[in-house]
């Protein structure tokens, strides 16, 4: 299977299970005329620009400009010496390899020891180093702009935090992170509650038959409005929450984005059920005609990683 093609994302990654941007809407339709239905690759955060990857946070000093240092990608188990191409950080790719201590591995290129501009070409870089070391490995995603002065800065921080490493990588071991972010339509919500609702539609019918609705009736209107759409959300999450439990290793429900997303979350899927995973969302969003899926990944475990280290030179 291909990788599916997007607008954001490009360049090498892991080949992906043929089932993605499960909305209603006329393109998606379009788009499974042409062809299978392929999971939608796109900014983690939802937003059309790119936000920089968090992970394992790095303090160090810096340096003067026009220094060249080591940036780092990852953390993996590798005892010996990997090359991954010209892939890297840079408008020329720099040449990612390993540096390492014992059985831990750092990935890593040639960068300028200065703060990195989180930058489209920037982050996308950055993933695209992750996604390819993920077929193979499993890995720890640094913090975007995680930059050494050298070699041996490298090799100290995988000794000083080796059982750290060590214990994640154990957790995390072959298992791959998904988002699943649902949006609706707020003025057919809206409209459903209306009809659904005794109290909203008397309100709603006796504002339309006045020439002149008082403020009052319109913002009593408002609030039972409000709180309707944040039951019915509230019982929507908490069902395909339920639904996808199963299948899921764990789950973390990040802040929705704009009025209309309901759910924003991230699952970490076992490699093995990442099948069953995929066939739970479609058979899911099948049964919500008035929701829009939105499903990505694989992606590193972002969201499950959650380490604070700090290299102390002597």
């Amino acid at each position: 299977m291909s990788r599916p093609s997007s607008s954001v994302r490009r360049g090498a990654g892991r080949a992906a299970p043929p089932v993605k941007n499960m909305s209603k809407s006329p393109s998606t339709k379009a788009a499974r005329s042409n062809g299978a239905a392929r999971r939608r690759v796109e900014s983690r955060t939802g937003a059309e620009k790119k936000t920089a990857p968090s992970g394992p946070h790095i303090e160090h000093a810096a340096t003067l400009p026009g220094s060249r240092g080591k940036y780092v990608y990852c953390i993996i188990e590798a005892p010996l010496p990997l090359k991954f191409g010209p892939i890297g950080i840079g408008a020329d790719p720099s040449d990612v390899h390993t540096v390492h201590f014992r059985n831990l591995a750092a990935v890593v290129s040639d960068a300028p020891l200065e703060v990195l501009d989180s930058t489209r070409a920037h982050v996308l870089a950055h993933e695209r180093v992750n996604e390819t070391v993920m077929r193979e490995h499993t890995v720890i995603p640094m913090s975007f702009g995680t930059i050494f002065k050298t070699r041996e800065d490298i090799v100290e921080l995988l000794r000083s935090a080796a059982e750290a490493f060590g214990d994640v990588l154990d957790k995390m071991q072959n298992k791959l992170e998904f988002g699943l972010k649902i949006l609706r339509d707020r003025q057919q919500a809206i409209r459903e509650v209306e009809v659904d609702d005794e109290d909203i539609s008397r309100l709603k019918q006796e504002i339309s038959g006045q020439k002149g609705a008082t403020y009052f009736a319109r913002m009593q209107y408002g609030r039972l409005v409000d709180a309707a759409l944040e039951s019915r959300s509230e019982r929507y999450v908490a069902q395909i929450l339920d639904e996808l439990r199963d299948v899921s290793v764990a789950s973390r429900i990040n802040k929705p984005i704009g009025d209309t997303m309901i759910m924003n979350a991230a699952f970490l899927i076992s490699r093995d059920r990442e099948s069953a995973f995929d066939a739970r969302v479609k058979s899911i969003a099948s049964r919500f005609d008035t929701l829009t899926f939105k499903y990505t990944g694989p992606w590193p475990p972002y969201n499950f990683v959650n380490i604070r280290l700090k290299l102390e030179r002597a």
